[in-house]
């Protein structure tokens, strides 16, 4: 009896293991937190638009974020099934696929490998963006010259490309601005014209009927993918140019 419990403790432990192997390898990248300013800071002169102020104090704690957005490989190693996207390639970013198919596929992922990812608020999705306490200070995550760190309108011939071919920014963190726009966790809301204090590590508004989405793609303009600029959407869409990458606590 004690024997075929352990073989079957055995043949559980085997299994877990096999399908963590099949997984591919998450590179996540430490973010020291600290105190940034958010929003329509001076780098971006006359560039921003209304939804991008004021300009706030945001204090974040330490986290994580993945070196790459979520790849259709890792995707379907996770989710298996159809593959949503519309170019299809095992090193290109996943896409059409709605905030809540995010949150579905990171409920399993965090089943099959025990750890706790999550998606990124949108100040911590800022805050990366701009090197956090490495920063230069600079308009796209990495750069002032958009063709340095972007797939966009003008040079990525309107599709995804392979992620991590162009340079990454200050904290090595690639595709930042441009090619495929990236989920956050939190809901719309335009910043507080008349609060004068810090936020410290805020979530969004939990009622809005849009999810906030960064970084730019592969048909949008310069202007779009700078590190402040903001999007929206219901979150049950799913576009050709949408899809995430991955946020984790330190303590994980």
């Amino acid at each position: 009896m004690k024997t075929r419990k352990m073989i079957s403790v055995m043949t559980v432990l085997f299994l877990a293991l096999a399908v963590h192997a099949q997984i591919p390898t998450i590179e996540m990248v430490y973010v020291e937190g600290g105190e940034f300013l958010m929003g329509c800071s001076g780098v971006q002169h006359a560039d921003c638009l209304f939804d991008e102020r004021p300009a706030h104090v945001v204090v974040l704690s330490d986290y994580c974020i993945s070196k790459y957005e979520v790849t259709q490989e890792l995707w379907m190693a996770v989710m298996g099934g159809k593959n949503p996207s519309k170019v299809i390639g095992d090193s290109l970013p996943v896409t059409r696929v709605s905030w809540y198919d995010a949150r579905e596929f990171i409920a399993k992922l965090n089943k099959m490998t025990g750890k706790k990812y999550r998606l990124p608020t949108e100040s911590e999705w800022e805050y990366a963006a701009r090197g956090g306490r490495l920063s230069q200070g600079y308009k796209f995550s990495g750069s002032d010259d958009i063709n340095d760190v972007a797939w966009y309108r003008k040079n990525s011939g309107r599709k995804p490309h392979a992620v991590g071919t162009k340079m990454p920014n200050e904290l090595g963190i690639y595709d930042m601005s441009g090619n495929v726009y990236e989920w956050c966790y939190d809901g719309f809301e335009f910043y507080e014209l008349s609060f004068s204090g810090a936020y410290v590590n805020p979530k969004g508004y939990e009622l809005s009927e849009c999810r906030v989405y960064r970084g730019g793609c592969i048909t949008s303009f310069w202007d779009v993918c700078r590190v402040s600029a903001r999007n929206r959407i219901v979150p049950n869409a799913t576009l050709h140019y949408v899809g995430f990458r991955l946020a984790m606590d330190v303590e994980n």
